[in-house]
This record gives C-alpha cells, structure tokens and sequence, in this order.
C-alpha cells in the first residue's frame, strides 16, 4: 500500500548542551525572575516572554514568544508550550512589559494567564507566573493569588 504525503514534511531534533546543572541560574522567586529579564523595563513595544525551568527551578531556557505593538501583543498557548515541550521544561514563567511604565494587568492580561495556565494544567506543564514588568516595578500574579 502506498501512502501520499499530505503538507509538508516537518523533522523537530531535540539536542543537550553540555550546560552543567551547576552552571544554571535558578529562578524560584517572581523577584528571580524579574532580574533575569532586566531589560525588558525599557522596551518600547510589548515583549512576551517565556522562561522555562526545569524540575529543580534551574533556566533551561528563554524565549520570546512575539513582539507587539505599543499596547497589545499577540499570544497564544500552542506557542508558549511548544518550546516548553521542545526543552523538556517541567514548569514556566511567562512575562511581558508595560511600555507605558504601569505593571497594572488588563482585563486581556488576565485572560491569557487563565488560558496559559490550562493549557499547562492539559500538558502536565505548570505555569509558575505571569510578570508584568513596569518602570523599575512589577506585577506577579503568583504573589497576588491570581494563579
């Protein structure tokens, strides 16, 4: 029986660096990881990120998810889990900035987090927290009791 190819072919290869457990930031903390993304402050478009951790909180990982507009970016769950998935992470955070300077969340805020939230409930992926981070401030939905 012969099969047709239906779409095109898609090959994902999973590759270990030689990054020692010791070498690895841990990031336990919405304060941790606040300093590791340091520079997303003084943005001048909304920036998504995601870090993911492994199982003792070590950084196996950063991505930026996508990149806005002065006031929205766009995000969905299948492109936060993907690389989740694809770094073995066994937890995440995600954060973006304010460029307005206020890490105040929106109403859209608080829905992606439920969302992302779920669909890491669904892949067995938690997710750790949601930062928003402002002018040398930031919000945690974790130190809020929104997570």
């Amino acid at each position: 029986m012969k099969t047709a190819a239906v779409g095109p072919h898609i090959a994902v290869q999973l590759v270990r660096d030689r990054t020692t457990r010791r070498n690895r930031e841990i990031v336990s903390s919405a304060e941790e990881a606040r300093r590791v993304l340091k520079e997303l402050e003084h943005k001048d478009r909304e920036h998504f990120v995601a870090l993911h951790l492994d199982a003792r909180n070590g950084l196996i990982g950063i991505e930026t998810v996508s990149i806005g507009s002065l006031s929205a970016t766009i995000v969905h769950p299948r492109e936060v889990l993907k690389a989740a998935l694809l770094c073995n992470s066994a937890g995440f955070i995600v954060a973006h900035n304010h460029p307005s300077g206020s890490p105040d969340p929106s109403p859209e805020d608080r829905e992606t987090t439920k969302r992302l939230s779920r669909a890491g409930e669904i892949m067995g992926i938690p997710l750790l927290d949601h930062l928003i981070i402002g002018a040398d401030s930031y919000f945690s939905f974790r130190e809020k009791n929104l997570l």
